[in-house]
């Protein structure tokens, strides 16, 4: 890693169940995640959040797509500081701010990178309640793969790609720059 890049976790999580009308009650089966300070992949059960939690205490920022709206909210429930107070770069509000509307991963990805998901969230669901719990790994260390590419490509253009309704190519341009940390004290002690 270069001394001026920032130490980011590329994150996403999937969930035991599907969600029901809000985000409350949602447990957590898997979170993958990038690491850019020592390049390394991980994943995370639920009995292993501890660990998650403490590395990303050390990072600079987390990443994701929709990460604000639920992977945070979900992680949080677990989580006695505020993962919130962590500088965020939620990839699907960046879009947003700047197109005006959501834009799925998948149209994203396979516009911009070539790339899509290799399942859906609901098949994830479906594959940890039969336990198998290294396809919900495999699922989502792909959509992180995915992400971390779409991430990377609109970091060093400053525009991401997508296919309109009429299946035109359009760019829209973003802004993935990480903003300012709120607090530099440990956020696992809860104060």
């Amino acid at each position: 890693m270069r001394l001026d890049m920032p130490n980011l976790a590329i994150l996403d999580i999937e969930t035991q169940d599907a969600i029901q009308g809000s985000l409350e009650g949602l447990r957590v089966s898997v979170v993958c995640v990038y690491y850019s300070g020592d390049d390394s992949w991980e994943s995370y059960t639920e009995d292993r959040l501890p660990e998650l939690f403490s590395k990303l205490e050390g990072v600079d920022g987390i990443v994701g797509y929709n990460t604000i709206g639920f992977d945070i909210p979900v992680l949080n429930a677990y989580y006695a500081g505020d993962l919130l107070k962590i500088p965020q770069i939620d990839m699907l509000d960046r879009i947003r701010q700047s197109l005006g509307f959501r834009l799925k991963l998948d149209t994203v990805a396979a516009a911009t990178v070539g790339a899509k998901k290799s399942a859906h969230g609901l098949q994830a669901v479906q594959w940890w309640k039969e336990g198998r719990v290294q396809d919900v790994i495999d699922y989502c260390m792909q959509d992180v793969k995915v992400t971390k590419e779409v991430f990377d490509f609109g970091s060093e253009k400053g525009f991401v790609l997508f296919d309109d309704r009429m299946g035109e190519r359009q760019q829209v341009n973003v802004d993935f720059s990480l903003p300012q940390k709120e607090s530099a004290i440990n956020l696992t002690m809860g104060f």
